[in-house]
């Protein structure tokens, strides 16, 4: 019973970390990035990845760390966690790499402890528990986390406490004395079994602590995809705990042709919504291709056999665990680890900024697919590394019910939760004859100061009280913003349908609709786009009786006047066209001249002699609202605020 409840209690610290290492890493990388999307370019802050080389300072170390040392640096990385939420971008930039730091140099010490055949297994189960957490906060926050993010941050100080206290059970462990008895496994492969527990924790960073993340890969429904990853979990908890035998019976060979298929699947689920964009201009305005039944079987493929990241996971570090290599060889094997998270780090991001990186950036264009294959290929071939016998510390259940019951009831929980937090909108009086229009470049939902702004810029929104939302710069659903969905978390506070527009598979600029009123016929096309591709969304919405055709749209630097053309196209012979977004062309542009020749500009229809009430330089603009030719517009006018790097702009038309 003892052996029990100190195996519960490590399990428990094991999920507790492995949460907020993810919730670290998370907020480490998006205030990265945000520098870079203030100057878009790759700023000098940019030099804090190497705290990601942390396990080096294991070298210095010959005896490993243990005891009070090994507590201190797991106290630090909880007092990392606790601090850097309440801090600004480049705090959160500072304190949150120093807690990364300090977990990657705490993971590779966990392994190197003796006295325990189980530690690896115990990480495994324990990487299981802190995956389910991310799972039901995200989904509490309607794709933020929900312990990081607003009134609800106590709960991560909850836990960092718990685990705090937790972490004194480390003061028991023996330390890493060399055992010259027995062979020292070789550093190459200590190396490829340390990639491979890095790459099955960049592959949980990169999409499964974040559903939402797969939802926006795909279109599919965002409760089918929790509602499946939460029941494989739930299996995988149950087999551990009541058939450990088949888990330890598992083979080398099982688990590489399991891999293989989860990695080919996770390939093609990206791959088939990854568009084929033409290289001429002729091709274009490029309708997105039609998802049919076929395009989500590999989704299903990969929902059902994503459990095999947790089971390579136990896999590899029981490896390590019981051939126990040196603390200087885990630390260098972990630093080449480190190299390749860095490595998965900057190719996704490159998959969107590959127009600011001139001589790599290019070469990731339209290869989403290819770093998750990148990264599933690392988590793969040290498979062929490791003994049959690894797993065989879960022939017997050593959890209780403690562990599948807590699965079980997270699990619940996230499910409850998606159908709880989803927007209910309220039924629009039909009688209007008014309609209030919003576009609003959210710059990935940052201030202009460079500060997370979320709720600054829901209250712009919600202030406006506006009947139709066009949002620019949306695409949050990435490493680089986070892993947050901003669209669904708009969307849920604001009770609103919604659209997302393109997929973030393509990497273009994220574009959305929201409505007080049910989005019918939505779809997608693309621009050609020399630089960042771009796209432009069509809808349709009716009220009062009257069917309104909705364009959102984000051009590229200059608003190239191909891309405005394409446009262009798409309107002719619509009615009743409202044609919103940040077009970067100003009004002495010859693509501006091109688009009032089919369409007029609300805000001059509201200010004809150029001049509002708010001293808004009219020769400035790059957001507009164009309307149909003899459209009655009530009122127009600009918000400007800190809220975004551009101001709102609301136009009231009425018919």
């Amino acid at each position: 019973m003892r052996l029990l409840r100190e195996q519960n209690r490590k399990i428990a610290l094991y999920g507790i970390l492995f949460l907020l290492f993810f919730q670290l890493l998370s907020d480490f990388v998006e205030a990265i990035y945000a520098f870079g999307l203030m100057g878009t370019s790759l700023p000098v802050e940019i030099v804090y990845v190497l705290l990601l080389f942390s396990p080096l300072v294991l070298l210095l170390f010959r005896r490993g760390l243990s005891g009070w040392p090994l507590v201190i640096v797991g106290e630090l990385m909880l007092a990392s966690r606790v601090v850097e939420v309440m801090l600004d971008t480049r705090g959160r930039m500072m304190v949150g790499g120093l807690g990364v730091a300090c977990f990657l140099v705490l993971f590779p010490s966990l392994l190197g402890n003796r006295g325990d055949e189980s530690s690896g297994s115990a990480l495994g189960v324990g990487l299981t528990v802190g995956l389910s957490l991310s799972i039901l906060f995200r989904v509490l926050g309607s794709g933020l986390d929900v312990s990081t993010y607003g009134r609800f941050q106590f709960i991560g100080w909850v836990l960092a406490i718990a685990a705090g206290v937790l972490l004194f059970d480390l003061l028991e462990s023996k330390e890493p004395t060399a055992d010259t008895d027995r062979n020292r496994p070789t550093l190459w492969r200590t190396a490829g079994i340390s990639v491979g527990l890095i790459s099955a924790l960049v592959l949980a960073y990169f999409a499964f602590t974040s559903p939402n993340v797969i939802a926006r890969w795909t279109g599919a429904s965002y409760l089918l995809i929790i509602s499946a990853i939460v029941l494989t979990l739930c299996l995988l908890a149950f087999l551990l705990m009541s058939k450990p035998h088949l888990i330890a019976a598992l083979t080398p060979k099982i688990i590489l042709v399991w891999n293989v298929l989860f990695v080919l699947s996770m390939a093609l689920t990206i791959l088939g919504h990854q568009v084929k964009f033409p290289s001429d201009a002729g091709g274009y305005p490029l309708p997105e291709p039609s998802v049919t039944l076929w395009h989500h079987v590999p989704l299903i493929f990969m929902l059902v056999l994503f459990p095999i990241i947790l089971i390579d996971f136990m896999f590899f570090a029981q490896t390590l665990a019981d051939e126990r290599p040196s603390p200087r060889m885990l630390g260098g094997s972990f630093g080449l680890g480190s190299l390749f998270l860095l490595l998965m780090i900057f190719a996704q991001i490159f998959t969107t900024v590959y127009d600011y990186i001139p001589l790599v950036g290019p070469f990731f264009r339209d290869k989403f697919w290819f770093v998750f294959l990148l990264a599933g290929t690392g988590l793969t071939l040290p498979v062929l590394l490791v003994r049959g016998d690894a797993l065989r510390s879960l022939s017997k259940p050593q959890t209780g019910s403690l562990f599948p019951g807590t699965i079980a009831l997270v699990g619940l929980a996230a499910i409850v939760g998606v159908i709880l937090t989803a927007p209910y909108p309220a039924a629009s009086p039909d009688q209007k004859t008014t309609l209030r229009i919003l576009t609003y470049n959210i710059q990935q939902g940052y201030s202009e100061h460079g500060l997370k702004n979320y709720d600054g810029q829901l209250d712009v929104i919600r202030g406006v009280d506006a009947d139709i939302i066009g949002l620019q710069e949306c695409d949050t659903n990435r490493i680089a913003g986070g892993n947050s969905d901003v669209v669904r978390y708009f969307a849920d506070r604001l009770d609103l349908y919604s659209y997302y527009g393109p997929k973030t598979t393509p990497g273009t600029f994220g574009i959305a609709l929201l409505s007080k009123y049910p989005i019918e016929n939505p779809r997608t096309f693309y621009m050609y786009s020399e630089g960042e591709q771009t796209a432009t969304l069509e809808a349709q919405i009716t009220m009062g009786g009257k069917t309104f055709n909705l364009f959102v749209t984000h051009l590229g630097n200059g608003g190239p006047m191909v891309q405005q053309q394409a446009i262009v196209q798409e309107l002719e012979g619509k009615e009743n066209v409202v044609l919103m977004g940040d077009f970067n062309f100003r009004p002495d542009t010859e693509q501006y001249r091109l688009t009032v020749e089919a369409l007029e500009d609300s805000w001059l229809l509201k200010w004809p002699q150029g001049a509002d009430d708010q001293g808004i330089d009219p020769a400035r603009r790059i957001d507009h609202v164009f309307v149909s030719p003899g459209t009655t517009v009530v009122d127009s006018r600009y918000l400007a605020g800190p809220q975004s790097d551009h101001p709102a702009m609301m136009t009231e038309i009425e018919w």
